[in-house]
Formats: C-alpha cells, structure tokens, sequence
C-alpha cells in the first residue's frame, strides 16, 4: 500500500496498480489476491471453503431473523447490527456438535447463544430499562408473554434526554430458517407517560404456532418519545430506542 502524492488523485485501475479512497487519504496498491477458481478447487483450500460456506449459512440465519422482526427492528437497530448478528449466528453454527464442518447449520447449533443479543449498541435494553420483568415461552400453546410488575418510569427506564413518553414493545416469532420463514407476532403498551406516577401492571402476549418445532424468539424492547406541542415525535429518529432477545426456546 502506498499514498498519493501530488496535484491529481486517481481512483480506479490502471495495469496491475488499483488507486481508491480511504478516511487516511488516496491511497494506491497492487492488484493481489488468490484465483477464485483456485479456492473452489484446491485441497489447500479446503478449510476456507468450508468456512466459507457456514459464514455465508449464518448471513443467510441473521437474516431470517431480521425480517421475522422488521417491525420492531424500523425504530430500534445500528448500524452494525447486521455484522454482529451474522457474528452470533456463526457462533451457532460452529456450536453444531452432530454434522460435519462446512455443513453445520443454525438447526442443529445453539440458537440460545442469541439470548441476551442487542440490536441497538447505542441503547441497550439491559442499561435502559432496570424494571423486573419475566418473559415466557409457552411452546404448546404457542404463546411468547413478558409481564412486568407496576414501576414508577422514571425510576426505573434510563431514558435518553428529552424524554416526555415511552412505550414497551415485545414480539414472538417462530422462525424456519430452512425454508426461511417465520410467523411473528407483535404487541406494544399504550404511549405512558416517563414520570413519577406507577404504571399499571404490564402484560404483553404474542402468538405464533401452537406446538410449533421450530426455534422460538421473544424480543423486548422501548420506545422513547418527546411531546411537542400535544404531538408525539420518535425521540432522535429511535437512535437510543433499545430492543433485545430476552428468551429462546430451540425447539425439537
């Protein structure tokens, strides 16, 4: 790798030598890298397509999830969370302890490693909210409920600057992700005043496949909001908005 110097920047290819951009300034270098066919075909290979093919497995995984949850994720995501999540579904797959490498999939790893997983770093759920709460997953009958005791808002939700309202958000899916699809439910409280006075018990319930074998995910998450002049604005386009997976059921 070399830097630019001079009046005239190139970007592009010229011969063997490719000039580009980057936030340390224009910069220049030769044209490199190992035959595409070579790595498709080569024994010294092996490994790299091996992992290879479970990266591009778990891409697909996170995806999967990611549309089961596009509702909740419009206000409450970063932008990284596509690269972590893809991350935690590698660490699924590589938990597969029955099928053989280059083949493992997200079915037969640990889907409960993505307990716990945030989808927006800059507000998360577990700095954000400090009021007890259970979250179940009821697979026979297909219900995926959080229930939260009465809390006084300001108490107990650390909310961001400017903060007049809140909401509590939850969604259950029944995630396939061989055929790659779901079933999603989701269900939110009422816009609650981020104040002293108690909240009413909070009882949020989601439904999916009675009985279903496929892996199932609850998600919990707040929405904050600034009163304007009687309007309610998403606070910061739901920059600190947290959601997060707060119980996975693997199925059978």
């Amino acid at each position: 790798m070399a830097r630019q110097k001079g009046i005239i920047k190139l970007k592009g290819t010229i011969g063997d030598i490719t000039f580009y951009k980057t936030k340390d300034g224009h910069l220049a270098r030769e044209k490199g890298g190992i035959d595409a066919k070579r790595i498709a075909t080569d024994p010294a290979f092996q490994r790299t397509r091996e992992n290879g093919s479970e990266f591009g497995r778990a891409g697909k995984a996170g995806k999967v999830l990611r549309t089961a949850l596009r509702l909740l994720l419009l206000n409450a995501s970063d932008g990284r969370m596509v690269s972590r999540l893809t991350q935690t579904m590698v660490k699924v797959i590589q938990a597969d302890s029955t099928s053989e490498r280059g083949l493992r999939n997200v079915i037969d790893g640990e889907t409960e490693l993505l307990l716990g997983f945030e989808f927006n770093i800059r507000g998360k759920l577990g700095t954000s909210l400090f009021a007890p709460f259970t979250g179940t997953i009821d697979r026979v009958a297909g219900t995926l409920d959080i229930e939260i005791p009465s809390f006084i808002p300001s108490n107990m939700i650390a909310a961001p600057s400017g903060t007049t309202h809140f909401k509590v958000i939850s969604g259950g899916a029944e995630v396939d992700f061989q055929e790659e699809t779901s079933i999603v439910e989701t269900s939110e409280t009422a816009i609650l005043p981020w104040d002293t006075t108690a909240t009413a018990v909070i009882n949020l319930s989601n439904a999916v496949t009675a009985n279903s074998t496929h892996p199932l995910f609850l998600a919990l998450g707040i929405e904050f909001f600034q009163e304007v002049n009687g309007q309610m604005y998403s606070l910061k386009n739901g920059t600190y908005n947290p959601l997060s997976i707060v119980k996975v059921d693997s199925g059978v």
